[in-house]
């Protein structure tokens, strides 16, 4: 018994089924007492200091205010992997399919090890192996990240007491790129015709790529002349809603996609919900390829589809769009994530100081 009188290391008396005779097990046992409760636990040893370790480390655990027990010597890595995946689930979370990739990596690293065993020293080699293999900084980041939140997980449920030390590593790649007018039309004149209607709406709109391919027709009010998106169909789960009735460039593009769809639909006998689809009228769903090869072939490689948002951003700024009005546009919900996208480019800085004079092409370099 230990001075508080909570727990004890002891070798259990139990009766020989064959004999009758009352014996004592060569095996150590650990008994603590916890919120009123008698908990009982072998140590699997026949060794009286293993028991001492194991009920020291009880004893640490109580004082923590959680007894684990032996659930955290046999939780693993796969057990804390599904316990993130069923919280996504629960909870519905939209990046479910990114965090079971980041789980992927995890798992040909970890897979075999217990979650006790995962410390410090091995996730820092983690971090290490997959600079080596050149994998982007944010992606690591992300990957531990999601270790982090398998940790909380299990604590959470009352598996683990603590957690180890996860490193963080810096993160340099705030993308800042967007098109101009002469850059979108050469992208969007090499791209195939199925895929030209939604570039264009990105370049009008500055939505996401992701929002504007679950665009379905229902969501266009013809009448009000409006596209609107559901809540919880956006990153920030808020809906959204963009006039066009003023807009004729969009009011054009859903007009001229509207009639192709019909088109679509007489030829393949089939109701196509979506907006922008394929000539068979299957919803669009990756155009990688074809996007890479447009923009190698016009000059501007490496850009990204997510450039056309930071482009719609900074059009609306140019021409005097109220900041309020254009994250409601857009869909920004902080004024600071906006200002990250209102690129200004030298063009627009060269124009900013044409304005501080009253007569600009009146100016003159005066000689002493």
């Amino acid at each position: 018994m230990n001075r508080r009188g909570l727990g004890s290391v002891y070798r259990p008396k139990y009766v020989d089924k064959k004999t009758g005779i009352t014996k004592q097990s060569a095996v150590w046992w650990v008994g603590v007492s916890y919120r009123g409760k008698q908990h009982r636990e072998s140590s699997e040893s026949k060794n009286r200091n293993d028991a001492v370790r194991l009920l020291r480390k009880r004893m640490e655990e109580m004082g923590r205010g959680r007894l684990i027990g032996r659930d955290a010597d046999r939780l693993t890595f796969d057990d804390l992997a599904q316990m993130l995946k069923s919280d996504y689930q629960t909870n519905g979370r939209k990046s479910l399919k990114r965090a079971e990739v980041a789980l992927k990596s995890l798992k040909k690293f970890f897979g075999f090890y217990r979650a006790l065993d995962l410390m410090t020293d091995r996730i820092t080699e983690y971090v290490r192996h997959r600079q080596e293999e050149g994998i982007k900084p944010a992606t690591i980041h992300y990957e531990l990240a999601v270790l982090k939140k398998m940790f909380n997980l299990a604590i959470r449920a009352e598996k683990l007491d603590r957690k180890p030390y996860i490193p963080s590593i810096e993160v340099r790649n705030t993308r800042s790129g967007f098109f101009s007018e002469k850059e979108y039309r050469a992208v969007v004149s090499r791209l195939p015709d199925e895929v030209t209607p939604l570039i264009s709406f990105l370049w009008l709109t500055g939505w996401r790529k992701m929002e504007c391919l679950n665009l379905e027709w229902r969501h266009i009010d013809w009448e009000s002349k409006t596209v609107r998106l559901d809540p919880g169909t956006t990153k920030n789960d808020e809906g959204r809603v963009f006039p066009f009735g003023e807009y004729c460039e969009l009011e054009n593009l859903l007009t001229s996609q509207r009639a192709y769809t019909e088109t679509v639909q007489r030829e393949t006998g089939q109701i196509i919900p979506w907006i922008f689809h394929r000539q068979d009228g299957k919803k669009i769903l990756d155009f990688r390829r074809s996007w890479e090869s447009a923009c190698r072939d016009a000059g501007c490689p490496g850009r990204w589809v997510h450039d056309f948002r930071r482009s719609g951003v900074r059009r609306m700024e140019q021409r005097g769009v109220p900041r309020s009005w254009a994250m409601k546009l857009t869909g920004h919900k902080t004024e600071s994530i906006y200002r990250r996208y209102a690129i200004v480019s030298e063009a627009d800085l060269s124009e900013g100081v044409s304005r501080l004079s009253d007569n600009p092409a009146s100016i003159k370099v005066q000689s002493k």
